[in-house]
This record gives structure tokens, C-alpha cells and sequence, in this order.
């Protein structure tokens, strides 16, 4: 695979954590009101949920120019690296404990991950 989509992923995939990091942020900043359309509407249209939303809409775009290039079975799985990111940002942002199964979890699926990327080389 070309060097630069696997940096076009990693693009995507921290654009996509941070608008991960705004919604929280966002949800934090106020008391959500999901009883009615208007209270969801107000929500979706604060600040830093809707920039989030509007992360998600370029991660969006690039996703798709990233699916005519590679492979989905092994652009997808490097998405995952999504995961190591917001546990640690998550810890460094929010405070939130990194737990030893946290710890296993996140490793598990970068094996998978690795796995998925040297099974693809080998061919």
C-alpha cells in the first residue's frame, strides 16, 4: 500500500477522535435535554457538538476518497488505532484512569491489527 494512504488513514482516524473528544466536551458543558426535538436540536447545534459533527463530516469525505484507493478489509482495520488514541488522550484530556484492562484490550486489537497487516504484505 502507498505510504501516503496509510497517512490519509491516520488523518482520518485523528479527526475522527477528536470530534470523539468535542462531543464529550460538549456533553460535559451542559445537561443534555433528549425529552424533545427541540432540546435535541439545541444540543446538536451547541458549540463544540456540532463541531464535532462537523469533524465527522470530513472524516467523512476523506473516508470516502480513502475507500476508492485501498482496500476496505485493510483500510478499516487501521482505524483502530482509534482506540489506542482516545485511551490515551482520554487520560491526558479527561483524567480518566488507564486500567490494566484497558491496558489488554487496546493491545489485543492492535495484535489483530498487526495481524491483518502482515497477512496483506504477505500476499
Amino acid at each position: 500500500m502507498n505510504p501516503s494512504y496509510l497517512l490519509l488513514i491516520a488523518l482520518n482516524t485523528i479527526i475522527l477522535v477528536i470530534g470523539q473528544f468535542l462531543w464529550k466536551t460538549g456533553m460535559t458543558k451542559k445537561e443534555a435535554d433528549f425529552s424533545s426535538v427541540f432540546g435535541i436540536l439545541k444540543l446538536l447545534f451547541s458549540p463544540y457538538v456540532f463541531s464535532g459533527l462537523v469533524m465527522y463530516g470530513f472524516a467523512t469525505i476523506l473516508w470516502l476518497f480513502i475507500l476508492s484507493k485501498v482496500q476496505l478489509s485493510v483500510a478499516y482495520p487501521l482505524q483502530s488505532f482509534a482506540y489506542l488514541f482516545t485511551v490515551i488522550g482520554a487520560y491526558f484530556v479527561f483524567g480518566e484512569p488507564i486500567t490494566l484492562w484497558k491496558v489488554v484490550g487496546v493491545l489485543f486489537i492492535m495484535l489483530g491489527v498487526s495481524i491483518i497487516g502482515i497477512s496483506e504484505a504477505s500476499l
